[in-house]
């Protein structure tokens, strides 16, 4: 560096609100320690996920900071030099100062770099401070320190408020994909049944004309008594397949020999239920042939018209029971606070998260009469949507997942556990930390663990931790039951209790 160049970044180091309160001395040390560089539009100063090797102060131009979350790149904030630019940021109470300086919280914190940091305009210019020599700024220029600390709080905080808004947002996609996946098998019932209900009642009237027609009172009779007695028969409590299709063919292909139009829809709708050839023919022998035909084509329609109708009845009440479950998960239309049944928000999360399960087993512990709780019921979903969302991801589609509840004292102890890869070892004590993740980049924020743990500790007055090895992790909530002032805080470990954090 010529002596110009270390006139010009000491005038511009100096000029700094960070470097403001800085001596002389102090500020000749900075200038000899300092690496400029300048970045072209759009060359990257720092990824997201590499080891943090420096403290970076932007002198000119721009910084563009963003993280991909879920295969979608989302700016987290932007860093200028220029006033206007720079007060456009400032309405969310972000430090002017931030605007300046970026990369401590990860040296601070011996991780990686939480996000990726790029120029942004065509003239960029930062100093670069290694690791050590940062360290040694915060010791030799006590005055860094008192304009880093605050804003360092602000980005935490900030970090957290967008990490919930984007919390909240994912639990509606996932509520809204979850409903929908949900809301398929009943809707189609009932598009289906509606669609085939008009056809299949002219199909009614058509073949009961032609019964009436070609009927004596007893064989009306006959029909009529046969037509209840199929309509109070129990379901069968066993089903087999190749029984049941070999019933169907062989029903159809007698009531083909008898001259019906729609064998194929009378055996079917006997044979569902459990029905075969010998018992329907000992209750039609009073049938005269004359009328057979139509007779039969006429129990067909009515088990038609009644196969619709128990359709749209199973439809109906699964599509309330989603409704039901959405609109408690979401806690709509309720006071903030409120007292509730914590197995009520465990089994609505399972609603939602079923397409997420599928192929996992549930096992379901629940103590039978526990109190209630008290707090914020749609927040807690929240920590199981999490909690069981994260199992679900470790057992990769095989496993059981076991939710547990039961009375401890005066708390409410509730278990997530599953039989999936387990957590690290050395991962373990960090889980609850903010940003650390176990998972790619990309993949998660490292906040959501985090998250949890602010809602159960700072909300509920409880406690959560994490017991873990391979085949085996049990994420523990305790929260204090309603009406009782103590809080929850966790118990000690017990001695010898291998891989347990307590936060």
């Amino acid at each position: 560096m010529t002596a110009a160049d270390a006139a010009g970044l000491r005038l511009a180091l100096r000029g700094l609100e960070i470097f403001a309160g800085i001596t002389e001395e102090q500020l000749d040390w900075l200038v000899s320690v300092s690496e400029p560089r300048v970045l072209a539009d759009g060359e990257v100063l720092f990824r997201d996920g590499e080891e943090a090797t420096g403290f970076h102060v932007l002198l000119s131009g721009g910084l563009v900071v963003t993280k991909v979350v879920d295969g979608r790149e989302e700016v987290l904030t932007r860093h200028s030099t220029e006033e206007d630019s720079a007060a456009a940021e400032d309405h969310d109470g972000k430090p002017s100062a931030a605007h300046r300086f970026t990369g401590e919280l990860p040296l601070l914190t011996e991780g990686s770099y939480v996000a990726t940091a790029a120029a942004s305009g065509p003239s960029t210019t930062v100093v670069a401070y290694a690791r050590p020599v940062f360290f040694e700024m915060l010791t030799r220029c006590h005055g860094v320190a008192a304009v880093l600390l605050p804003v360092l709080a602000w980005r935490i905080k900030s970090s957290e408020v967008q990490a919930r808004k984007r919390a909240t947002v994912e639990a509606l996609g996932t509520l809204a994909a979850g409903l929908a996946h949900e809301l398929n098998n009943p809707a189609a019932a009932v598009a289906r049944a509606a669609q085939e209900l008009a056809p299949a009642l002219e199909r009614l009237t058509r073949t009961a004309q032609a019964w009436g027609a070609s009927a004596t009172g007893a064989e009306r009779t006959v029909l009529d008594r046969l037509a209840e007695e199929l309509d109070k028969l129990p379901p069968p409590e066993v089903t087999d397949a190749l029984a049941q299709a070999d019933a169907e063919e062989e029903i159809a292909d007698w009531a083909e020999g008898a001259g019906a139009e729609r064998p194929g829809l009378l055996g079917s709708g006997v044979s569902d239920l459990g029905v075969e050839l010998p018992w329907l023919l000992e209750r039609l022998e009073e049938v005269g042939e004359g009328a057979l035909a139509a007779g039969l084509d006429h129990l067909a329609a009515l088990l038609e018209i009644r196969s619709l109708a128990a359709e749209l009845r199973a439809a109906g009440p699964r599509i309330s029971q989603l409704v039901s479950a959405t609109r408690d998960y979401a806690n709509l239309d309720r006071a903030p606070e409120q007292s509730f049944p914590v197995t009520d928000g465990l089994e609505n999360t399972l609603v939602v998260l079923r397409a997420k399960l599928a192929g996992i087993g549930i096992v379901r512990e629940y103590e039978p009469g526990l109190p209630e709780l008290t707090g914020y019921p749609s927040e807690l979903n929240q920590v199981w949507t999490n909690l069981v969302d994260n199992a679900a991801e470790a057992m990769e589609g095989a496993g059981v997942l076991t939710l547990r509840a039961r009375s401890e004292g005066v708390c409410m102890v509730v278990e997530v556990a599953d039989t999936g890869r387990g957590i690290p070892e050395e991962s373990l004590p960090r889980i609850f930390e903010p940003f650390y993740t176990t998972k790619d980049v990309g993949k998660g924020t490292g906040l959501g663990l985090h998250l949890s743990y602010r809602i159960v500790t700072q909300r509920h007055r409880g406690s959560i931790t994490a017991r873990s090895r391979p085949g085996e992790t049990r994420m523990v909530v305790r929260l204090p039951f309603a009406g009782t002032a103590e809080s929850c805080a966790t118990p000690a470990a017990s001695a010898g209790t291998p891989n347990s954090t307590d936060q």
